[in-house]
């Protein structure tokens, strides 16, 4: 009993320890950075590095925060997986029956199975691209778009949106935009969700299109080869 209880004690005292030093880390890192609000601290098993998560990326420090790595992956030399790249794929990792998809424009390929997320800007050559190259490789699919202009790169995009937003038939208006490079004709005035599907950009650190998320949660960016985006929603459906 004496043991067991002596044991106990040093299981609680180990875990406080542990949790005292990545709370020490966490207020180190925040005081350095204070625009910055860091999610998570973690120990790993590597040389002392603490993993931190905050603004959408993993940095790695010491208990002391004598050193940053940042924009750096720790890779397992024998198995080359890349530790960093899995857990910034976990902690990323997006509620996907929480998104509200009734602010998308929807369109079904195929029996449309698989479910599949994409936030796109209209005037996003990416995005075209992803579409145009990538996405019509696909099927057995429904697709969400959320439409989703960053102003800042194309001041038109807002008011292109709306105007397919708008339309009878949002699914044929944007593909028309789409590989017809023609806009509905429309006059934009009905209740668009742009500024919701842009709060809901930022709640989930969506900073650039196109960007997809999987049915498993799991994000990829950018105009990626359809043959890793099949392979992504594969693996999806297996979780």
């Amino acid at each position: 009993m004496f043991k067991h209880l002596l044991g106990l004690s040093l299981l609680t005292a180990l875990i406080s320890n542990a949790m005292a030093d990545e709370l020490s880390v966490k207020k180190a890192v925040e005081a350095a950075y204070p625009k910055f609000k860091v999610e998570s601290v973690n120990k790993t098993p590597y040389a002392g590095l603490y993993e931190v998560f905050m603004g959408g990326q993993i940095v790695y420090t010491d208990e002391k925060m004598t050193f940053l790595i940042a924009e750096g992956h720790i890779v397992e030399p024998k198995t080359k997986k890349d530790i960093t790249g899995e857990r910034l794929d976990e902690l990323t990792k997006i509620d996907f029956s929480s998104l509200p998809l009734e602010q998308a424009i929807k369109i079904v390929k195929g029996n449309g199975s698989r479910k599949l997320v994409v936030f796109s800007d209209v005037d996003c050559p990416y995005c075209k691209r992803l579409e145009q190259n990538e996405l019509v490789n696909i099927t057995d699919v429904t697709i969400y778009t959320f439409l989703y202009p960053i102003e800042q790169l194309h001041p038109d995009a807002a008011t292109k949106s709306k105007l397919i937003w708008c339309a009878s038939n949002r699914a044929k208006a944007w593909e028309d935009w789409i590989f017809n490079n023609q806009l509905a004709k429309t006059n934009g005035s009905c209740e668009v969700p742009l500024e919701k599907i842009g709060q809901l950009a930022k709640k989930l650190g969506i900073t650039s299109t196109p960007t997809l998320i999987f049915s498993d949660g799991k994000r990829m960016l950018g105009a990626q080869p359809y043959k890793e985006i099949e392979r992504a929603m594969q693996a999806a459906l297996k979780k």
